[in-house]
């Protein structure tokens, strides 16, 4: 292996107001134990905080990073972007706050050449430091707050609907015209479909592990995945017979209590068995899947499990018909 020759790489990150963790994922990324060549190419919005004044410092401090703009600030015309200006062969997709482990560019090139995969991918391994945030990062990775996804949970690897992030041929974006800006979310899971229907591999591999800093209050929770909820819909109507029950059950869900409470409310007494029953499931899950944790953290762990349940539920149930379709013409 000492001989062989290792293909060059380009890392394509979007960045939106990422002032608190953009510089330590740049320094994750340039610090990766990689034989090869390496660049970074930043997509810069117009954020609120210093991210780009910090970008254009890493960037005079490493010729190996180049910032270009993204005037909407939004993901898939950032990554775009950054992909059109980079230049090697594979391109390794990352978030402004995403951490890699130093073997994580190594893994992904050795996965891809194994497998002969179009992408792959690992696990989104979210870890908190707030006890909010530890909260949050146990729902992410646990069956009851995201389902089975193996990017989220883990699991042996092999061939998956879609990754986290993930490592990409640029044959295979190319072949299929790059990430749909009309996508302001679920932008990768819609990208791998059509990498899958044109013939392609998604490879996942728990060797792959991202550290990922989840949301830092209910609010920005409660947004993330309502916003989540609506888009996953979009991708349904897009491509049709790709829902299923992991992606049906929290809407199905919030239909469920609403109409128990209503049942409750107008003297039916069994309505209330529903909401309730939900509660207790979710308490239960909570005390289960909260071991380990700190006090402070397991107790917000059952509002942490409505919240992204209920968020991502109403967001898939509101989601407006004309969503994800370009904009008329003005004449």
């Amino acid at each position: 292996m000492g001989d062989r020759t290792w293909p060059a790489v380009s890392v394509v990150m979007p960045v939106l107001n990422e002032e608190r963790h953009l510089t330590e994922a740049v320094r994750r990324i340039l610090g990766q134990v990689y034989p090869g060549e390496l660049e970074l190419v930043l997509a810069v919005g117009p954020s609120r905080d210093r991210t780009e004044e910090i970008a254009r410092r890493l960037a005079a401090e490493d010729q190996r990073i180049i910032v270009v703009p993204n005037p909407t600030g939004r993901t898939p015309q950032g990554l775009n972007i950054a992909i059109k200006a980079s230049q090697y062969s594979i391109i390794v997709r990352v978030d402004g706050h995403s951490l890699l482990p130093d073997d994580y560019i190594r893994a992904a090139v050795e996965t891809m050449e194994e497998t002969g995969a179009d992408n792959v991918g690992g696990i989104m391994a979210a870890e908190g430091v707030t006890p909010f945030e530890q909260a949050v990062a146990r729902a992410m990775t646990s069956k009851i707050g995201v389902g089975n996804a193996r990017f989220h949970t883990g699991g042996e690897a092999g061939e998956v609907e879609t990754v986290y992030l993930g490592t990409f041929r640029r044959s295979a974006l190319e072949r299929v015209g790059g990430y749909d800006e009309t996508f302001v979310r679920a932008q990768d899971w819609e990208m791998n479909h059509r990498i899958r229907q044109t013939g392609g591999t998604i490879y996942f591999t728990p060797r792959m592990r991202v550290t990922y800093r989840p949301r830092p209050n209910l609010r920005a929770l409660a947004k993330q995945y309502f916003h989540t909820g609506r888009w996953r819909r979009v991708v349904g109507r897009e491509h049709q017979g790709t829902l299923n029950f992991r992606y049906l059950a929290p809407p199905i869900a919030v239909v469920a209590i609403v109409a128990g409470v209503v049942a409750g409310a107008f003297g039916f007494w069994p309505g209330w068995i529903i909401p309730g029953a939900y509660a207790a499931g979710i308490v239960i899950g909570a005390a289960v899947e909260g071991r380990g944790l700190p006090p402070s953290a397991w107790v917000r762990l059952p509002l942490v499990f409505a919240t992204m349940h209920l968020s991502w539920g109403v967001g898939f149930l509101t989601s407006p018909p004309g969503l994800g379709q370009p904009s008329p013409a003005k004449s």
